[in-house]
């Protein structure tokens, strides 16, 4: 199935922005990859990405994980309609939702990370949700013009896509933003630029392939 195989986030820093991702979430470089960017950015740069965990516990240890590496809170977690969870920003810039489906612990905490999604905010979602279709992706979940959920492969980056200005919200920031969206998509469906100006690469060959 194709699916979006990891992120690249452009960063000012690579060295710092490994240290804190490393503090913070201990998270997988083979999905969450930098590289160094000087291109222009502000605002809102149209995307989050989630971490998703099994219990509040487990939300709560790495939301204080990433206050104490250096991230800038942006929503204190806590319970929702929907379960629990909390946005913070990153030195880099990026934003992060922390979030469970759970509203009360059910076992030991600790810092697994069951999924990580990449949320696209975009002007229409109905039209991104065929453009990414006709590259390949197969989408799952779809709530008319407000959301859509592609389905993937065990332990890619599950990609989602959310009006703009909802996902602005969400995440507890301007939705007004301008320049680089310092993020590239990678994934065997690419290379292409997206209606929203999102990049999708393709994976880099190995020296044997």
């Amino acid at each position: 199935m194709n699916s979006i195989d990891s992120v690249t986030l452009e960063v000012a820093d690579p060295t710092a922005a490994a240290r804190f991702y490393s503090d913070a979430f201990g998270l997988d470089r083979e999905r969450v990859r930098l590289r160094a960017s000087d291109e222009p950015t502000g605002g809102f740069r149209g995307f989050t990405l989630s971490l998703v965990m099994s219990q509040p516990g487990d939300v709560d240890t790495l939301h204080r994980a990433a206050l104490d590496a250096g991230a800038t809170l942006l929503k204190p977690a806590e319970k929702s309609l929907w379960g629990y969870g909390g946005v913070v920003q990153a030195p880099d810039g990026t934003v992060w939702q922390l979030v469970t489906s759970s509203k009360k612990n059910t076992g030991p905490v600790t810092r697994t990370i069951d999924e990580i999604v990449l949320l696209l905010g975009v002007e229409d979602v109905k039209a991104t949700k065929q453009f990414y279709v006709g590259r390949g992706l197969t989408a799952g979940k779809s709530f008319g013009g407000k959301y859509v959920e592609f389905a993937g492969d065990p332990g890619s980056v599950k990609l989602s896509l959310y009006k703009r200005k909802a996902l602005a919200k969400v995440a507890g920031v301007p939705v007004e933003g301008s320049g680089s969206h310092r993020i590239a998509l990678v994934s065997p469906v690419g290379p292409f630029t997206d209606p929203d100006g999102f990049v999708c690469e393709a994976p880099e060959r190995k020296p044997d392939e």
